[in-house]
């Protein structure tokens, strides 16, 4: 039932976004010392939600023209300044993306709950 509600697919993309992303963004951290190492990062999530379910003709079933699986997303080398060794992890600006990651993460987390209550109460169940 909730997912076929477009807010809560939208909290789950972001949140499914959100933690891939914190995935790389540890590695990142866990190479910061590896030699030639480029830092990775993925697209932002307003592109990736668009690329994924566009702007374009809706498909809601896997028949429909256009439709496909979920996209996958790919880490991209970030540009920046290497190191003397190559590596070009700066492991302040990859806490500062940590932290952002995080508060998406509760901003989808907090859409989710606020849309799973409203529903409780249209359905005279609220508290």
């Amino acid at each position: 039932m909730f997912e076929k509600l477009e807010i809560t697919r939208m909290a789950q993309a972001l949140a499914a976004h959100a933690g891939t992303r914190m995935g790389v963004i540890t590695q990142n951290v866990a190479h910061a010392d590896s030699p030639g190492y480029k830092a990775r990062d993925l697209p932002d999530f307003a592109k990736a939600y668009a690329d994924q379910y566009g702007e374009g003709l809706r498909a809601t079933r896997r028949g429909h023209l256009g439709a496909g699986g979920t996209a996958q997303l790919d880490p991209v080398v970030q540009r920046g300044a290497d190191a003397p060794n190559g590596n070009s992890v700066s492991i302040e600006s990859e806490m500062v993306k940590a932290a952002e990651i995080r508060q998406q993460h509760d901003m989808a987390l907090s859409i989710y709950r606020s849309t799973s209550d409203i529903l409780k109460l249209a359905l005279g169940r609220g508290r």
